[in-house]
């Protein structure tokens, strides 16, 4: 021990269990080893320990309109709740807790949250709230939300639960590649929608935050069905190799282009964009293989087309493309998009085109809070104007930089 320097008197400390330790303790001692069915009778006891009842675990569907009750022994399972029109969905866009009063007592619905990543909602009734219960169950909740997303890998149990229609192979083929729909730090935010949920097949999105470098792509592979979806695959498995070697992004797109024609042959192709953004300062970095230019918004606005050179499509072999870069200002937003989003048209009628998009990205911009609102709200809102039909896939990836820095959250108060 270095000289002067005191060792801590443990007398002084008092580390024994108390009744929130010892409570979301059970969770963390059992969660190991506990089977993925057991969770949901755990949960209930646990809410029970504090005078909750009637516990209901609530999960996105895989379109994003629906929480759907998980069922369980001891759950109270009712019946699907809107994400638009609800006090469960409210709780679920904003990520915080919403108390709503009920005759014999307060009916609590707290957001269940993978990181900053919404999984779904956990309902409970109480005779009556104070602060201790509202800080005790939010701790209690991100407990839940941690044992749902570790044990969904080891189950059918939570994915039965929120599809509610028939889904292509295809389809499941792209929902498991993805990465979490929604991220968010103190510095940037990030958040993507994929449709047709249930029959996507050839569009995918990756990202991955390695110190104060946020890479991400989309992908857009040629054709339908299982074809689509297995390119879509190389392309993002691909893409993350690439990515994780540390190299350029022009060596990124040769790396993606030769794994592509290697395996597929040249008639194949998939359209890309991989982008590069320093959270720390704002300096975005992107290649475009393709895809439609993204849009920058700014103050709730569409500015401009994020407009640069372009290259072939992956797997072309296109020659060494140029990286666009620019410079963004805290609070700019950049929305990413498959060209079926924009492309999608009644036989014989003008396609859906950009302006359309730019004219509701500003509506929904201005009515929404929050990357994952905007871009699940524009998303629906698009199909409803498409006439609520998807002929190609349309995938929406939206970014937004917010700057500062994150170091306070690694000191204790």
């Amino acid at each position: 021990m270095p000289q002067g320097e005191r060792r801590p008197d443990n007398g002084m400390m008092d580390r024994s269990e108390g009744f929130g330790e010892r409570l979301l303790g059970v969770l963390l001692d059992r969660a190991h080893e506990m089977p993925p069915q057991l969770i949901a009778p755990l949960i209930a006891e646990e809410v029970a320990r504090v005078g909750g009842r009637d516990v209901s675990i609530l999960l996105q569907d895989y379109g994003q309109l629906m929480l759907v009750p998980l069922p369980g022994r001891r759950l109270t399972v009712g019946e699907p709740e809107p994400i638009d029109d609800s006090p469960s969905g409210r709780a679920f866009l904003q990520a915080t807790t919403v108390e709503v009063p009920q005759s014999d007592g307060v009916r609590m619905y707290l957001p269940l949250l993978d990181g900053s990543d919404q999984v779904g909602v956990m309902a409970l009734t109480l005779d009556a709230v104070d602060d201790d219960d509202r800080r005790l169950l939010r701790r209690l909740a991100g407990l839940v939300a941690d044992m749902l997303v570790t044990k969904h890998s080891y189950t059918d149990q939570f994915f039965l639960a929120r599809r509610r229609e028939p889904m292509s192979v295809a389809a499941e083929i792209q929902w498991s590649l993805l990465p979490p729909l929604a991220m968010s730090v103190p510095q940037a935010a990030v958040a993507g929608i994929l449709e047709p949920a249930y029959s996507v097949a050839g569009d995918s999105f990756d990202y991955a935050l390695n110190e104060d470098i946020l890479h991400l792509a989309m992908v857009d592979a040629m054709g339908h069905g299982l074809d689509a979806a297995t390119m879509a695959t190389i392309a993002v498995g691909a893409y993350r190799h690439a990515r994780r070697a540390s190299i350029g992004l022009s060596e990124i797109y040769a790396f993606m282009d030769r794994a592509i024609a290697e395996q597929f042959g040249p008639d194949h192709f998939v359209t890309a964009q991989m982008m590069r953004l320093d959270i720390a300062t704002g300096h975005l970095q992107w290649v475009n293989a393709g895809h439609p230019a993204p849009l920058l918004i700014r103050n709730h606005q569409v500015i401009r087309q994020l407009a640069g050179p372009t290259t072939l499509p992956v797997g072309f072999g296109g020659e060494e493309p140029e990286v666009s870069e620019r410079m963004l200002q805290p609070g700019d937003r950049v929305l990413c998009f498959t060209d079926g989003l924009i492309e999608e048209h009644e036989a014989g009628e003008e396609q859906f085109g950009e302006e359309q998009l730019i004219d509701w990205v500003n509506r929904i911009e201005r009515t929404e809070k929050g990357v994952r609102a905007v871009v699940r709200a524009l998303s629906h809102a698009l199909k409803q104007q498409r006439g609520g039909r998807t002929s190609d896939d349309a995938t929406l990836f939206l970014i937004e930089w917010r700057g500062g820095a994150a170091d306070h959250l690694a000191v204790l108060e």
